[in-house]
């Protein structure tokens, strides 16, 4: 009578075990999949291909608002969330993370968050693509 009694505590604390571990994957995966980590990477790679694509002389917009949510509720600041240095786009959305991705066309690109008549982001970012030198007549 003892081995089956023992047999059943154990199946418990198994079963017990077993659904605390798939409840902390499944808390894990939602929050990263909803996360800024995965709206860094997006964003850094949909800016490279922007660019990639881009002629000197454009001027592009992109919507970020989703990213400047994540970033006011994070605490940082959304003017500092896109960084373009030596054809590599850095965007970064909380204190603590941060996503780069480089692009290679041969272009100056400058970017900056714009407000609204408040003074407050609105959620877009300009991007101004210049060449090399920063001439737009040759």
């Amino acid at each position: 009578m003892k081995k089956r009694g023992a047999i059943l505590v154990e199946n418990v604390v198994f079963l017990i075990l077993n659904l605390l571990f798939l409840s902390i994957l499944v808390l894990f995966l939602v929050k990263q999949g909803s996360g800024a980590t995965v709206l860094e990477e997006a964003y850094s790679k949909q800016i490279t291909m922007v660019i990639n694509s881009a002629k000197p002389g454009m001027v592009i917009r992109l919507d970020m608002d989703k990213g400047r949510k994540i970033a006011e509720e994070k605490g940082f600041d959304f003017g500092n969330s896109v960084i373009i240095e030596n054809n590599v786009v850095y965007v970064q959305l909380t204190p603590d993370g941060r996503y780069s991705y480089a692009f290679f066309n041969n272009v100056d690109v400058s970017s900056r968050a714009l407000k609204d008549e408040k003074g407050k982001y609105s959620g877009t970012y300009l991007f101004t693509v210049k060449p090399k030198g920063g001439n737009l007549n040759g």
